[in-house]
């Protein structure tokens, strides 16, 4: 089949968007760029991106290779991804995050941006399906191609856009936004947890 799948598109494309949640993402990039600069927080935006954008793609194509090569199921990912989002979390309510001016500081576009909260366990998953039902035809390996770069894009665009909100906050609004998305993030981090240790426990 050599016609774009176009069923295939809208199936990848609301899966991935839904999980990847741009906008509710949001909170969280600005809080963990609150101390850059605004040339800085553009970069990141891209920079956490592209990141996801060549994780996903790596596990769409090899991904059922790579975890049988690792040994390592889905449920890991999902309760690894957990662990690694609730630290961040903690230091977003502890008010310690990791200034990423300072030197040996970690690029939070990549970590955790980038990867697990973009391109998170069930972002990998649901791209890995959609390759699976593509199968070699060009026109499904088309529409998963586009559903995921529209998403990436759309991902791009909102955390490019967020220096004017950021300068309506103010720093006392950040400060609260920051221990909201503490919060949110906790939740996040538990669930993906919970949904690991429940696959485990049904597997």
């Amino acid at each position: 089949m050599t016609a774009f799948d176009a069923s295939l598109f809208f199936t990848t494309f609301t899966t991935v968007f839904v999980i990847a949640d741009p906008a509710g993402n949001l909170p969280v990039f600005m809080s963990l760029t609150a101390r850059m600069t605004p040339n800085e927080r553009k970069r990141a935006a891209w920079q956490a991106a592209l990141t996801s954008l060549v994780v996903l793609a790596v596990f769409a194509f090899f991904g059922q290779q790579i975890l049988r090569l690792l040994g390592i199921s889905v449920a890991s990912m999902q309760i690894s991804g957990g662990l690694l989002l609730l630290i961040v979390a903690m230091q977003l309510l502890s008010g310690r995050e990791e200034d990423p001016g300072k030197p040996g500081a970690t690029n939070v576009a990549l970590v955790p941006l980038g990867i697990p909260l973009l391109a998170g366990p069930g972002a990998i998953a649901a791209v890995m399906l959609a390759a699976e039902a593509a199968g070699k035809g060009v026109g499904g390996v088309l529409a998963c191609v586009a559903a995921v770069l529209l998403v990436h894009i759309i991902e791009w665009l909102t955390m490019r856009f967020a220096n004017p909100l950021n300068r309506i906050l103010g720093e006392g609004g950040t400060i609260f936004l920051t221990r909201i998305s503490g919060m949110l993030l906790a939740a996040i981090a538990v669930q993906l947890i919970i949904s690991g240790v429940t696959s485990v426990v049904k597997g």
